[in-house]
């Protein structure tokens, strides 16, 4: 990803809120496919899924530590958006069980 250098402050600015719109449409494309999900899983253990859990953090803190970001920023963005898919997941499996 290329950073352009700014000439003011209103020119940053733009360059912020056009990258927050960016990642609410990919984190609302991701919980799109996290309710996908729960039409291939058998159980909520299946949803919670510690070890899929584990493996993403562990690709956000190295992704993290590739881009120059705090590993620990990212471990409590994604804790708190993951927790919420989950709970979004399993709110979708047991619609889908009740049809």
């Amino acid at each position: 990803m290329e950073i352009n250098d700014c000439q003011s402050l209103e020119e940053v600015r733009q360059y912020i809120d056009d990258l927050d719109d960016q990642i609410v449409e990919l984190i609302a494309a991701r919980n799109s496919y996290v309710k996908q999900a729960a039409n291939f899983k058998h159980s909520i253990e299946d949803i919670k899924a510690n070890e899929r859990m584990e493996a993403v953090m562990d690709r956000v803190r190295y992704k993290a530590m590739e881009f120059g970001v705090s590993p620990n920023l990212l471990t409590k963005l994604y804790s708190i958006m993951i927790d919420a898919m989950v709970e979004s997941e399993i709110s979708e499996f047991r619609n889908a069980k009740s049809l």
